[in-house]
């Protein structure tokens, strides 16, 4: 089997793994195996000059990222979950929440699971004042925390 296919190969199975994990560093690895077998296309016999190639793009990828990546962090405001707009927001209670244990609400039109630490019924007005993980905590409207 030729270089070039065998580092087309290892490219893919590198960019697979890659999305499995999600941790870019394989990316630069595969971009390795493509520029690898780029150069054994252009140089079939020199094994030398084709991991060369891959040797040299994955590691000036792998250097250059964390520059990169800090330029993109600081020009931007990064992610905003959509729960994290949420807080101070009002909604009603659209199942009774029992202190202690959860309901539904609906703020924004949405519907949300709720706690609070106080007995909300089913129409009252609530304010969310902090999310969970798949739930927010909420208080009576006008209630005092």
């Amino acid at each position: 089997m030729e270089s070039s296919i065998l580092w087309l190969i290892a490219g893919l199975l590198l960019v697979i793994a890659e999305i499995l994990t999600l941790t870019f560093f394989l990316l630069w690895l595969a971009i390795g195996a493509f520029a690898g077998a780029i150069a054994a296309w252009l140089a079939p016999d020199s094994f030398f000059v084709q991991a060369l190639a891959a040797v040299v793009a994955a590691g000036v990828l792998t250097v250059f990222t964390k520059p990169l990546s800090r330029r993109f962090r600081k020009s931007g405001k990064g992610f905003e979950d959509a729960i994290d707009r949420l807080i101070g927001k009002q909604g009603i209670v659209i199942e009774d929440i029992e202190e202690g244990k959860s309901g539904i609400v609906k703020v924004e039109g949405e519907l949300w699971s709720a706690v609070s630490d106080e007995r909300l019924a089913k129409g009252e007005p609530v304010v969310v004042l902090r999310r969970g993980t798949a739930q927010v905590e909420v208080q009576k409207w006008g209630g005092n925390r």
